[in-house]
């Protein structure tokens, strides 16, 4: 829009560009462009391509079905892999998806991240690695 202001005042290509730190061509680009249809067409347009496999309204019933857990959808542990989550996709909205979009719908649309369960031993016992932290690790720490 900057450009368009100094296309109307008359400025030269090179003085755009260097005003607006961008190249020559970019504003000979603009230059056209704003020649042949005004200030309108330097507006920024929706990004073209392929349209998204699910809209809005299917992307917000995955994401209330995820938050109801996996074992309410009948899996054993509560624990989302790409794979469950495609299972879900799929009997919510009716649209297969390969793993890497289930992976992009995850972590673009829903805004999740990548968690891994912790790995602890059942018996683990806490206050036991507390005690032995505070009374036992001293004296061997002294010994060497």
């Amino acid at each position: 829009m900057r450009a368009a202001e100094l296309f109307e005042q008359g400025r030269s290509n090179a003085e755009i560009a260097r005003v607006l730190r961008d190249s020559d061509e970019s504003v000979r680009r603009w230059k056209r462009v704003w020649e042949e249809g005004g200030t309108d067409a330097l507006r920024r347009r929706p990004a073209t391509g392929r349209p998204p496999k699910l809209d809005d309204a299917q992307v917000e019933r995955v994401r209330t079905a995820l938050e109801q857990g996996a074992q309410a959808h009948g899996f054993e542990a509560d624990l989302w892999t790409l794979e469950r989550v495609g299972l879900v996709v799929e009997r919510v909205t009716g649209v297969p998806l390969s793993q890497a979009t289930v992976w992009r719908l995850l972590t673009g649309q829903l805004g999740w991240s990548l968690r891994r369960p912790e790995r602890r031993a059942v018996e683990r016992d806490e206050s036991e690695i507390a005690r032995w932290v505070a009374h036992e690790w001293p004296h061997i720490k002294k010994g060497r």
